[in-house]
């Protein structure tokens, strides 16, 4: 009797055991290896810098079919100061050991694309839509008074440092780090070869771009790019004002601080407006950058066509591109036939 009652006991106390270890197994299944995810194929997650359990659960809680066995899973491993801030993407059936993995990991990176932003404000709007550096800190950092004195750059200089392209970032990038990265793509590209080419157009890099930005805003043509600078060098060799349209809308807008309004016609009232960014009132490149110039205007500059043209007009048989011609009573017929055609066009501003 004795000896039955002991088998029982053994008995019962091997079904608790491995009944304790099935829901032993069955926890560490869930908590660890069974999916976690609510979505379909993937979903992309921000972290911000900083972000504490609660504001991390906060972003990535919508997504998980079991929020509380992540937080746990979590809480047991290494703890919450593992966790990095960035951009994650999640992909769908992921179990928690697979996220925690990816978030100790660190950011993944972004590209961060941006191209004809005339101005420093539009520019920092636009990146900072593109990482977790808002575009107050972004203006802040480019337009520091040390950073620019180092640089020996004005502010309105210092948009020639961000060349238009498609640069590889972490999200989670400050303001400071994001400006510094680009001020070196930009000695990047300034290469001996390419400042001793400014060097024979008598111009510095920070002028071959200011140069490059009037240009960029003559044409959009590309292949007609390498000619207009050959006709804005030519004056400068010369001692002849740019006289460049763009630079006097630019000067307006500049001037007014209001650079909403839409000028598509220089009248010659336009032509007076005192700025030094007006170049029919003042000789040399502009003293800073009127459009963020891309990188076919700014080889335009470097790599002029050669040529005696003195001068060029829009082409009203072929528009978007222009005539050009050496002699100014050549280029004064040419003008009364762009006069009249943007007559019959209505364009009165």
């Amino acid at each position: 009797m004795a000896l039955a009652q002991k088998k029982h006991k053994v008995l019962l106390w091997g079904f608790l055991s491995l009944l304790a270890l099935g829901v032993t197994i069955r926890f560490l299944f869930v908590l660890v290896w069974s999916p976690n995810t609510q979505f379909e194929d993937q979903q992309v997650i921000y972290i911000p810098t900083g972000a504490d359990q609660s504001i991390f659960m906060d972003r990535v809680a919508p997504y998980l079919k079991n929020p509380s066995s992540f937080e746990r899973f979590i809480s047991v491993r290494q703890g919450w100061e593992v966790i990095k801030p960035g951009k994650y993407t999640l992909k769908s059936s992921m179990n928690n050991l697979d996220m925690y993995r990816k978030f100790r990991q660190g950011s993944e990176t972004v590209k961060v694309v941006f191209n004809n932003q005339d101005r420093l404000e539009l520019l920092a709007g636009r990146v900072g839509s593109q990482i977790e550096a808002d575009s107050v800190s972004l203006m802040n950092a480019w337009t520091d008074p040390q950073f620019l004195a180092d640089k020996k750059l004005t502010k309105d200089q210092v948009l020639a440092i961000f060349l238009p392209n498609s640069y590889e970032f972490f999200w989670n990038t400050d303001a400071t780090s994001f400006r510094d990265r680009m001020w070196a793509y930009y000695e990047k590209y300034w290469t001996s070869e390419r400042r001793e080419l400014a060097q024979q157009q008598g111009l510095t890099p920070i002028e071959v771009s200011c140069l490059a930005a009037v240009v960029h805003k003559e044409t959009v043509q590309s292949e007609e790019r390498a000619r207009v600078a050959g006709v804005y060098l030519n004056r400068l060799r010369i001692g002849m004002k740019l006289q460049a349209d763009p630079t006097v809308i630019f000067a307006i807008k500049y001037q007014s601080n209001n650079f909403d309004q839409v000028i598509k016609r220089v009248f010659h009232k336009d032509l007076l407006v005192d700025s030094p960014f007006n170049t029919y009132r003042y000789k040399g490149v502009p003293p800073g950058l009127i459009a963020m110039p891309d990188l076919s205007a700014i080889e335009a500059v470097l790599q002029p066509e050669s040529h005696n043209y003195l001068f060029f007009v829009a082409d009203p048989s072929k528009p978007g591109y222009h005539r050009f011609s050496t002699h100014y009573g050549q280029h004064i017929n040419q003008s009364k036939s762009y006069v009249r055609w943007v007559d019959r066009l209505g364009i009165d501003r």
